[in-house]
């Protein structure tokens, strides 16, 4: 089974700058997207043999995340079921036979940490979420969840220590998550690989230099260890300032 993920920093943007040919070319079962920015009825997207599932935020051109799925889901949740954090439409979960595919947009601590403090109990409620959920049967949760883990996973860890997606709390927090029995595959296959990066400023010709950061993730349950086949990063593709992030797993449907 192939699974991608990818922040695609505006939907309607990004199909002007090849998303579609990505989508059929790479020919995924479950295809995760965030950061839609867009309401209900505001694109018509060809995906032919899909079905297709949106969660859009209350506020409009912001966040939003989306699910295209080969196969039809047992059944399909918005939100986490907490009213504060289900107004920006941030997670889907599909259930599936023998998984949940989560997808998840995690709030940015914006500059000068000025959500920082909304972070920390997001987290905290996220991953009591994930946990529920895998009382019944294991979890995938994929997307931006806006945290480079270690300082292997961006370019510059020494002046960004202190800056949003790489605070103490932040990758504290990621660790705390992946402490609770989750897999972050890319370093389950490439524990050392460097200068592999998900996301790129806009600025300072970032791409260009590689001065990036990983923080487009999938995780898996501990449970799905042994069927993990591979784990990929599209650094190539271009049509968002993040890339497309893939997993490979067998055995599960």
């Amino acid at each position: 089974m192939k699974l991608i993920s990818w922040n695609v920093n505006g939907i309607r943007a990004c199909t002007q700058k090849g998303f579609l040919d990505f989508f059929k070319e790479i020919d995924a079962d479950i295809f995760c997207i965030q950061e839609s920015k867009l309401q209900e009825g505001q694109i018509d997207l060809d995906t032919k043999g899909y079905n297709q599932y949106w969660n859009y935020a209350e506020k409009k051109g912001y966040s939003g995340t989306a699910i295209f799925s080969k196969k039809t889901p047992l059944s399909v949740s918005l939100g986490i079921g907490i009213e504060e954090h289900d107004n920006e439409g941030r997670v889907i979960t599909l259930e599936f036979e023998n998984f949940y595919m989560v997808t998840v947009y995690t709030p940015n601590s914006q500059n000068e940490l000025a959500r920082l403090d909304y972070r920390m109990k997001w987290e905290v409620d996220f991953k009591n979420y994930l946990k529920k959920l895998e009382e019944v049967k294991p979890v995938i949760v994929c997307g931006d969840m806006n945290v480079a883990h270690k300082e292997i996973d961006l370019k510059n860890p020494k002046t960004n220590r202190k800056n949003a997606g790489f605070t103490d709390e932040e990758r504290e927090k990621f660790s705390e998550l992946l402490n609770a029995g989750f897999i972050d595959t890319f370093r389950f296959f490439y524990p050392e690989k460097t200068d592999i990066y998900s996301w790129w400023s806009y600025r300072f010709s970032a791409r260009a230099k590689n001065a990036g950061w990983r923080i487009d993730y999938f995780l898996v349950s501990d449970s799905l260890k042994d069927k993990l086949i591979d784990a990929k990063i599209h650094t190539e593709i271009m049509g968002s300032d993040h890339c497309p992030v893939e997993l490979e797993i067998d055995g599960i449907s």
